[in-house]
């Protein structure tokens, strides 16, 4: 299969790209994190963290446990039943960002300059809340050029790598991984660029650098694990970020000799991978060797979006947001919902929505390049009906007028939640060539990473308006492009999430304090 086929078929028809006879072997699951084998330094970080996300005016060491428990630490433990009749329980651990199947397969990599530890290259270790030394050492200028001298990492306090381990969700979906693993990064992206927010750190996405240099610098093995996405934190008013510059002449290759490579062994707990060639492909077919043909957004003609200013109280309702944002399945509970309800939503989501990244540079535009639109039911002041959200998101444009439900119900591949209890279904679109023409097939892994950063802010959004939202990617995507009328425009459906009321969770639940 080549990649614009398996890049089709991961949309259109996708019984095809995973076999027959695919069985889950539960019991041979790897773990939802990684643990490193050998003997290596670490750092226990702060267990007790309060619910307040303080600004740091001079980030600490538990400013950044902070930072990182909130973004991807281990917040719960759920165990379940495999089935009704079934004795075995399966444990999953739970974390403030959503996950296909609660797998996870993001891990976190930073490149510290703290004063209270030796500046270097660490893993982050969610199922510990600790730092794993795996490079002492000053990498600024090796880094600057794996970023294309862009930008000023002698201002930033931390750099942030999130990659993707292969193996830990395609055990389970197989080849429809790929979609996962980018909207999983957009996902923990998402809920780092908030909570970096409101710890007043300044942050910018980096998604086109040199991958190779990347992945020699952590000691990753690119045959399970490559960086998706690089976040460089700084506290500095004035970083310039994602400067243009004469093109960077080195090569992947080329700084890699600058490093001795590092050789780490870890724990996955499976016994038995499976291997998963078409992935392999993907990731090589994505990587930039260079900085030759480095790319920016084609979308620069929307004027900049003047945002709602905010309350000053957020800090506290977002804390609330994560602990209270769950996927409600079946649980949700058709209430009446008023439309000012859903202008404080949208409005959140205007709040959340813009950020810095290399795709716009320095703009902090709303992204044109995903797009919103919705249908509703039973929103008192709001006719049933599809509807568009504008690009200033204080605007909704109506398309059409009718209740969707259950032609959204009979689009779904299985009955993930019952579309009758639903006043709101929002649809992901972006373009249909996933910006193949302008950055190859690593065009879809950042379509998808921005697909997730905004759905998680939608998800985040919905939380605090005490309502919450179901990711589902198990829908047929001609039908759904069909009915959100999106062919004409040549985009094509990334995402649908359901939002809406829900009955509270039979569980028993207590805090983990770690």
């Amino acid at each position: 299969m080549n990649l614009d086929e398996f890049i089709y078929k991961l949309h259109y028809e996708t019984a095809k790209i995973t076999p027959p006879d695919w069985e889950v072997n539960w019991e041979d699951a790897p773990l939802p994190y990684k643990l490193y084998t050998q003997d290596l330094p670490g750092v226990e970080l702060t267990k007790n963290h309060s619910y307040s996300l303080s600004p740091s005016t001079h980030p600490t060491l538990a400013d950044l446990s902070q930072f990182l428990m909130y973004s991807y630490g281990i917040t719960q433990l759920s165990e379940s039943f495999l089935s009704v009749d079934s004795k075995d329980t399966w444990m999953t651990y739970r974390r403030y960002v959503p996950s296909g199947g609660a797998l996870y397969p993001s891990e976190v990599y930073l490149y510290l300059k703290l004063d209270e530890l030796p500046n270097g290259i660490y893993h982050y270790d969610a199922a510990h809340h600790s730092l794993i030394c795996l490079r002492e050492g000053n990498f600024d200028d090796y880094l600057n050029q794996a970023l294309g001298n862009r930008c000023n990492l002698s201002k930033c306090f931390t750099i942030v790598f999130v990659s993707t381990f292969f193996w830990k969700n395609f055990f389970k979906y197989h080849n429809f991984s790929y979609r996962l693993q980018g909207l999983d990064a957009g996902f923990l992206i998402g809920q780092m660029l908030e909570v970096g927010r409101r710890k007043e750190f300044k942050t910018g996405v980096y998604y086109q650098f040199l991958d190779g240099a990347i992945n020699h610098l952590l000691g990753v093995h690119e045959d399970e694990e490559s960086v998706y996405a690089v976040l460089p934190l700084s506290i500095d008013n004035e970083m310039k970020w994602f400067e243009d510059r004469k093109d960077v002449q080195i090569t992947s290759a080329k700084l890699c000799e600058e490093l001795e490579p590092i050789h780490l062994q870890h724990y996955m707990k499976s016994k038995v991978v499976r291997p998963y060639p078409m992935l392999l492909k993907m990731n090589q077919a994505c990587m930039m060797h260079s900085f030759s043909n480095k790319k920016h957004s084609p979308n620069r003609i929307s004027p900049p979006v003047k945002f709602a200013e905010q309350p000053k109280n957020h800090t506290i309702s977002f804390s609330k947001a994560c602990r209270d944002r769950y996927s409600p399945g079946q649980d949700f509970v058709l209430k009446p919902l008023q439309f000012g309800t859903l202008s404080h939503l949208l409005n959140e989501l205007t709040f959340m929505s813009h950020y810095l990244n290399d795709i716009d540079r320095d703009l902090s535009l709303l992204t044109s390049r995903v797009s919103l639109r919705f249908t509703s039911y039973g929103v008192e002041g709001l006719a049933n009906g599809m509807y568009e959200v504008c690009d200033s998101t204080h605007e909704i444009k109506q398309i059409s007028r009718g209740d969707y439900r259950m032609t959204q119900q009979d689009g779904l591949l299985s009955d993930f939640v019952n579309m009758a209890q639903i006043p709101l279904s929002f649809n992901f679109s972006g373009n249909n060539n996933h910006y193949q023409e302008l950055y190859g097939y690593r065009g879809h892994r950042i379509q998808h990473m921005e697909t997730g950063i905004l759905a998680h802010k939608l998800l985040l959004a919905s939380s605090l308006q005490s309502m919450n939202g179901h990711p589902i990617l198990g829908f047929d995507v001609p039908w759904y492009d069909e009915l959100f009328q999106l062919r004409k425009d040549e985009r094509t459906s990334l995402l649908q999430i359901p939002i809406g009321y829900h009955w509270p969770l039979a569980r028993l639940q207590s805090r983990l304090d770690m």
